[in-house]
């Protein structure tokens, strides 16, 4: 997601991008999004609101529904198509969760986890010693079932064969669920990973 903030006063809460408004809808003012959120259903909930990047308009969800794997929103105050069709192209955000709340929730925006090195979790499965560097998550991909990490492996875990290939770092998907990733410490700027066995080449 991109980020902004509104205006430039440093203590207003940090935006991220929700969706580019796209062409009108019928008569009654409605517009398709395009979505660049993970949680259309709560950004687009009747009174939700929504900012221009600067923070300088705001957007208030009269209505929200669903055609076709498309979003379809109407905005307070926008009652035709012709008023709809003015709003083609605007970009709109919406302010981020507060870090700590999220944190006790165990919920994570995509761009908490990406850079955090991931290490052996204590009292692992393969009963290995814990602690060990296992690599730096450098994606999170959105997977049928649930998100994958994307790890770039520690260079210790990578075989001959893979070493020789310098234009494509050895990487692993490790599923982003409790049992293999128990731990996030964003303070410390880490992970813990407690895999079965196979999920991660070159562990032994």
């Amino acid at each position: 997601m991109e980020r902004s903030t509104h205006g430039d006063d440093p203590q207003q809460r940090e935006l991220l991008r929700v969706c580019r408004i796209g062409r009108a809808q019928g008569l009654k003012g409605e517009v398709t999004v395009r979505i660049t959120t993970d949680e259309p259903g709560r950004r687009f909930s009747p009174g939700a609101s929504l900012f221009t990047r600067d923070g300088s308009r705001e957007y208030t969800v009269e209505s929200a529904r669903t055609f076709k794997d498309r979003w379809i929103v109407r905005f307070e105050g926008i009652g035709n198509r012709d008023a709809a069709e003015a709003l083609n192209g605007i970009e709109l955000y919406g302010e981020a969760d507060d870090p700590e709340e999220m944190a006790q929730e165990d919920a994570w925006y995509p761009r908490d986890l990406i850079g955090l090195e991931a290490r052996l979790a204590n009292d692992n499965r393969l009963g290995l010693p814990g602690d060990k560097v296992l690599g730096t998550v450098v994606d999170v991909i959105d997977g049928p079932a649930q998100s994958l990490l994307k790890l770039r492996l520690a260079g210790d875990l990578v075989t001959r064969d893979e070493a020789t290939d310098n234009d494509t770092p050895a990487t692993a998907l490790v599923p982003f669920v409790d049992p293999i990733v128990p731990d996030i410490d964003l303070a410390r700027g880490t992970l813990t990973i407690d895999p079965p066995g196979g999920l991660i080449p070159g562990l032994a």
